[in-house]
């Protein structure tokens, strides 16, 4: 047994798992490549139900031991450096967003853990939080697993299995698009939190729909023009071997005088 097929068998025991715990730290990552797994059935049967369920459970998990150190700890907490740079945002946010804002805090950088925190302190009804924040993380990870699992069968359709490209070209792939998605989770928090109670947030989502629209069209341009150059030469072999040979000349008849 080699040691693809040692790895691919620990992923496919232990995987899901390891999506729970890591959704339970930070999730975002762990939750793209999640969905890139998913799409090669890394996890065994119904792979991408298995990444849904799993990371859902853990980020509430994770979520609600926030809320739980808010709510013991409130006062230990509110001397903290991290919680007192975090609470304006979160305060100014919920004033826009209200009941909304626990669904938007999923992706906005650096006061996921702050803001279940925030709603510990503030003694928010446990089954109010964990009815809100379940709906907002079964969403999140819709989002990402579902969009690394979107671009996992663009990337096959356009340049084969992975099994039989090289690992490099892979890693540029992976690469790139999780450059891309972190330079945009900045941009749509920073929007987010400039966005007001003024309808502006409904122009911010079709402005991140469009971006997201303009990503996946490029991605898949570029890889369609790389596969091209490689797989020219081999279609033009192909045409070849298929076309069929020219017809024979027929005989002409010699009529007599």
């Amino acid at each position: 047994m080699n040691f693809e097929q040692i790895f691919n068998q620990l992923i496919q025991q232990y995987g899901v798992y390891a999506v729970f715990v890591l959704c339970m730290i930070e999730g975002d990552i762990t939750l793209l490549l999640s969905g890139v797994l998913a799409h090669n059935d890394s996890f065994g049967s119904y792979s991408y139900l298995k990444v849904v369920f799993f990371g859902t459970l853990g980020a509430v998990a994770g979520d609600f031991c926030g809320y739980l150190i808010g709510r013991v700890f409130q006062r230990s907490v509110e001397k903290y450096g991290f919680y007192k740079m975090a609470e304006p945002r979160i305060k100014s946010l919920n004033d826009k967003f209200g009941g909304f804002s626990i669904f938007i805090s999923k992706y906005i950088y650096g006061i996921r853990a702050a803001w279940c925190i925030f709603f510990g302190v503030a003694k928010t009804p446990v089954w109010k939080f964990l009815l809100y924040d379940a709906a907002s993380c079964f969403l999140w990870v819709l989002s990402l697993s579902g969009l690394g699992y979107f671009f996992s069968g663009a990337v096959t359709n356009l340049i084969g299995d992975f099994h039989k490209i090289g690992i490099a070209v892979l890693i540029i792939i992976a690469v790139g698009i999780l450059a891309f998605y972190l330079i945009e989770r900045f941009w749509l928090s920073r929007k987010v939190e400039e966005a007001g109670n003024d309808g502006s947030i409904l122009k911010l989502e079709k402005v991140a729909q469009t971006k997201l629209h303009d990503l996946s069209e490029g991605i898949q341009e570029r890889l369609h023009l790389t596969s091209n150059g490689s797989s020219n030469g081999h279609n033009q072999n192909e045409r070849q071997q298929q076309s069929p040979p020219p017809p024979l000349n027929k005989p002409q008849n010699v009529e007599g005088d």
